[in-house]
């Protein structure tokens, strides 16, 4: 597990927990870490904004505030079961990691005999991986942090013929079209809309120039058998 990764997994675990909290060892020993690198994880939560504090005495550990946690929700066992299969076979894909986090928390709040209906409708749901493109975690996790920051990223990509070529580009949009993940992004030597194969992206860098926005609509038209998430979601 990546640091990254791994940050989500600790923060979860402690919403989890709720006012029992985790202690260091806890952690340490859930995750395989050194305490001392769980104390530097859990300082990169705190300067990150996550209200986690540590609690003195003899029931002593890590809490998160009762804010940050959410409120009992009613999502039935089908309904979780399918957010588990949507994750699930999205794995290794854009902002999979943040969709594996907003499960968990879904899971952790739900009521007892449902989360026990949606563990027994899961184990009847398998997917195989063994064929899936996926992203390498650190190229993914660069592309998902330029398109929020909205930040100019720097690519070391292998076009249709193999051709090494780098790049600095203005991310737009991701797309999934044909099979494939693409990176829409404008690209600063050409000065066009260009689509980037992100099992092409050998490497990719987060730069601190800011970037262009570009309008959408001035993208283009997607084809009519596709939509945006943002689409799908209002439905």
């Amino acid at each position: 597990m990546n640091r990254t990764d791994r940050l989500y997994a600790i923060r979860e675990d402690l919403r989890r927990a709720g006012p029992r909290g985790r202690t260091a060892e806890q952690l340490a020993t859930t995750f395989e870490i050194s305490v001392r690198t769980v104390k530097r994880d859990i300082s990169a939560l705190q300067q990150g904004g996550f209200p986690v504090w540590a609690r003195t005495g003899r029931i002593g550990g890590y809490v998160v505030d009762r804010a940050a946690t959410l409120p009992p929700v009613n999502f039935t066992a089908a309904e979780a079961s399918a957010l588990a299969a949507a994750i699930a076979a999205h794995r290794g894909q854009p902002f999979d990691s943040p969709a594996r986090a907003a499960l968990v928390k879904v899971l952790a709040v739900m009521d007892p005999q449902a989360r026990r209906h949606a563990d027994n409708l899961t184990e009847r749901i398998w997917i195989d991986h063994s064929t899936a493109e996926a992203a390498d975690s650190r190229r993914r996790n660069a592309i998902e942090r330029a398109l929020q920051e909205r930040k100019v990223l720097s690519l070391h990509y292998r076009d249709r013929h193999g051709a090494p070529t780098t790049r600095r580009v203005d991310p737009q949009l991701l797309a999934f079209t044909a099979g494939h993940w693409f990176l829409v992004a404008r690209c600063q030597r050409r000065e066009a809309i260009r689509w980037f194969r992100l099992d092409r992206i050998e490497r990719a860098g987060l730069t601190t120039q800011p970037a262009i926005d570009i309008p959408v609509e001035e993208l283009g038209t997607p084809p009519s058998t596709a939509a945006s998430v943002r689409v799908q979601l209002a439905m």
